[in-house]
């Protein structure tokens, strides 16, 4: 049975080989026509070359500039040095397809003009800008987590200006997102350390005042006074003791306070003020300085062949195409014509 099967596919092939060869000449007329045809609709008169120039990064790993080089337990996340992982080059393509850059590039390079869109006639000029943009503009993540962003256009170098220039872009527009975020914690961190300097100060001249009228330090002058006015006592020195009873009073009656605000200043010295002042100085850094965001790889150049339309490929496909068309389409009238018979 399968050998019959065989045999008789075997004969079903050679049929439709003889059949097909039976009318060569249509066949050979009609995929001369379509790949002459094809040969001149591909050309540059009808579609226009677009020359393709890209970009090859990869995200940095810092989100965070202080805790990246001032913070000395930073660990191999804040590292200025490390290569970003999925979630930054998730991030990167994000910010990528953000109206910010787009915008940019559109006004810079006047894509309205440069891509011959007539705002007069065109009902929906943006939206016809927009999807050529989205035509000639791509970027995506590598299967080696790098991102790779490619730009065609009709002028190989405004395609290399355009690509390096969104590469560019993206730096500024990642620090702008990030900048926004630092300025307002610096000027919350800025605030409550000057509100502790200014606490610190008060104190100060709180303590010299107290200085000027004889309080120094409570527990050490309470120890010498206390001891002189025994000596005092037991040699019955009356202008000494007046003396000391005075002292003695004037320390009983500031000598808490003073104790009082010089531990307060201690504690502030020794654990509140090295904190909020490292803050200080980790939110400023991060609100007033800016480090790359990538790592390039390979920036654009303008390039010296079009990379659309592949116009062997098009002669190619359209003659398969045409072949296949016309060979089906004999195939069903010679059988429309035996089915009538």
């Amino acid at each position: 049975m399968t050998a019959q099967n065989e045999g008789g596919q075997s004969f079903e092939s050679v049929g439709l080989i003889s059949f097909l060869y039976s009318h060569r000449k249509l066949l050979i007329i009609i995929t001369s026509i379509a790949t002459v045809a094809s040969a001149i609709f591909s050309g540059p008169f009808f579609i226009t070359p677009l020359y393709e120039s890209k970009v090859i990064l990869f995200p940095g790993s810092t989100s965070s500039i202080s805790k990246a080089v001032l913070n000395e337990n930073a660990g191999l996340k804040n590292d200025v040095l490390q290569f970003g992982e999925e979630e930054e080059a998730e991030q990167m393509l994000q910010i990528l397809g953000a109206d910010d850059i787009r915008f940019k590039i559109i006004q810079k390079y006047d894509l309205l003009n440069h891509y011959e869109i007539d705002t007069a006639k065109s009902a929906y000029p943006m939206t016809k800008l927009n999807k050529k943009y989205d035509d000639n503009i791509s970027h995506r993540r590598t299967k080696l987590q790098s991102i790779e962003i490619k730009v065609r256009d009709s002028d190989p170098d405004i395609a290399a200006a355009i690509v390096n220039d969104i590469s560019n872009l993206l730096d500024s527009a990642k620090n702008k997102m990030q900048k926004e975020v630092a300025t307002k914690a610096f000027s919350i961190v800025k605030r409550k350390f000057e509100e502790l300097e200014v606490e610190i100060e008060d104190i100060q001249d709180s303590l010299t005042v107290l200085g000027a009228r004889g309080i120094h330090d409570y527990k050490s002058q309470s120890e010498v006074l206390n001891r002189q006015y025994a000596e005092a006592v037991s040699k019955n020195d009356t202008r000494a003791l007046q003396a000391l009873g005075e002292k003695l009073d004037l320390l009983g009656k500031y000598g808490s306070t003073q104790m009082a605000l010089a531990y307060k200043l201690e504690n502030i010295y020794e654990e509140v003020y090295p904190i909020l002042k490292r803050r200080y100085e980790e939110a400023k850094v991060d609100a007033t300085e800016t480090i790359p965001q990538k790592f390039v790889v390979n920036w654009g150049y303008p390039a010296e062949k079009k990379a659309y339309p592949i116009r062997w490929l098009i002669v190619v496909i359209s003659a398969l195409s045409a072949f296949t068309l016309a060979a089906v389409l004999i195939i069903i009238s010679d059988n429309i014509k035996r089915i009538k018979s």
